[in-house]
């Protein structure tokens, strides 16, 4: 059914790939926006009023929560929390300081047992989200409703109104959806969700000669704010700076999934006459890291339990920087407990805020760093986690341009992967850059850069 809709798309007019995508922004508003969504809006904005001292109770009291659910419902924490002598007696009483005891969980487990052992048995229906994100690992994030209502509740009080922006104003996103299947795709370069007053532009079609087009989507839907990929929100000003263009004024840009720079902050902010403000988190919404409007930081303690730890898993001091690990304290059907996002973090060393709230202050999201890959006819892109999610047996996947017309790909794999998922894999990024020929390495393990970062996508491109 789905490759059904995704053929008809793709051979449909313009105008009725307009009317599918506003049915599709319809489900996920309702999905998102509806039910306990209100609700929680308010409870977050609530505590965000909170003392150090209640944000430590009400952490205490989730934790101990999750931990019970986890140890009772999910059958993966059942066996290791046993194996590890923990019994649900030692949750009632648990600390948070405690949470060193535990084993880490690892994206690899997550991989392996994210849609069966580590599920709740007491889960209510839901959906899978896929995505293989800046470590080339792909997992499946499971959300009930209410579950992703939570996180959209979160999304709304803690990034939209920090930024001065809120759900019903009108935007522009910058994203990983193939909303123009074709490499050689002629303008526009957008298509319009009028469910959601969304107009969704391609992150895959940026170039100094299509800025014009960008723009002009821009204009026409009188955007209040951009959001989306940092690195394809930056690429698009810088190219309409070159061009010498004229943007209208924004309310707010803001930006998640890489590194946002000063550069590319000041560049967009000159360009469209607003602030830009950045965000953390990830598919499985283990934690939310956000930027207010004095421009600080804060992890949001409502969404997770933030550790920042060093190489032996020690606590970092303030002015550090460490490796992140989480345990979510929203999505109770999954439980991620402390979990390897594979990101890092330098916390800030003065930890008092102009902004009066008692939250953990960062001074850098570190990480989260892609190349960007040029392709023959000069389109700038980035974010190729779409290649890889949903290929059977794919335990790791790196993607490397070695020209505009010649790419490597180093895949970690389990016994039954076939020439079938390499030609899929290839065929996606053929349908991103044009034609070009791709070798494919099976690895025992990809190896990592001189400070130990993995890297998903790199380019030997100038």
């Amino acid at each position: 059914m789905k490759n059904k809709i995704q053929t008809a798309y793709k051979k449909s007019p313009v105008f009725i790939q307009n009317l599918l995508i506003s049915a599709y922004g319809f489900y996920w508003k309702s999905r998102r926006l509806g039910g306990v969504f209100k609700t929680h809006v308010n409870e977050f904005k609530r505590r965000e009023k909170f003392t150090k001292d209640q944000w430590r109770e009400y952490q205490t009291k989730e934790l101990r929560k999750l931990l019970a659910h986890a140890f009772d419902t999910v059958p993966y924490y059942k066996k290791l929390y046993a194996e590890h002598g923990f019994g649900p007696e030692d949750f009632k009483k648990f600390e948070i300081e405690d949470l060193k005891k535990l084993p880490c969980l690892e994206k690899e487990e997550l991989r392996k047992y994210g849609t069966t052992t580590l599920l709740s048995t007491k889960r209510k229906k839901g959906t899978f989200l896929s995505s293989s994100g800046s470590t080339g690992t792909p997992i499946k994030a499971f959300f009930t409703k209410e579950a992703h209502q939570i996180w959209s509740a979160a999304y709304e009080a803690r990034i939209r109104n920090w930024a001065g922006v809120d759900h019903t104003m009108s935007r522009g996103m910058i994203g990983g959806r193939r909303i123009l299947p074709d490499a050689d795709a002629k303008p526009p370069y957008f298509r319009k969700n009028y469910a959601e007053k969304q107009v969704y532009f391609s992150a895959y079609h940026l170039s100094p000669e299509t800025a014009s087009n960008y723009l002009k989507g821009i204009k026409d839907s009188q955007l209040d704010y951009m959001v989306g990929y940092a690195m394809s929100n930056y690429l698009l000003a810088e190219f309409i700076e070159k061009k010498e263009l004229q943007a209208p004024k924004l309310k707010a840009v803001l930006t998640s999934s890489e590194k946002l720079t000063q550069e590319m902050r000041s560049t967009m902010e000159r360009v469209y006459n607003c602030k830009v403000y950045d965000a953390y988190s990830g598919v499985e919404s283990c934690g939310l890291i956000s930027e207010n409007s004095h421009g600080e930081l804060l992890f949001s303690p409502d969404t997770g339990i933030m550790e920042v730890v060093d190489d032996e898993g020690k606590d970092v001091a303030h002015g550090d920087a460490g490796e992140v690990i989480s345990t979510g304290l929203l999505n109770f059907d999954q439980p991620l407990i402390r979990y390897r996002i594979g990101d890092r973090v330098k916390l800030s060393k003065n930890q008092e805020t102009v902004s009066g709230l008692h939250m953990p202050k960062i001074d850098e999201i570190e990480g989260r760093t892609e190349d960007v890959v040029t392709a023959k006819d000069g389109r700038k892109m980035v974010r190729f986690h779409g290649l890889f999610v949903d290929i059977p047996k794919l335990v790791v996947a790196q993607l490397i341009q070695n020209t505009t017309e010649d790419y490597t790909i180093n895949v970690v794999v389990e016994d039954g992967f076939s020439r079938l998922e390499e030609e899929e894999m290839k065929k996606r990024l053929c349908s991103q850059v044009g034609e070009v020929s791709v070798q494919f390495n099976q690895l025992k393990e990809i190896p990592r850069n001189k400070n130990g970062k993995f890297r998903a996508v790199i380019s030997k491109v100038p």
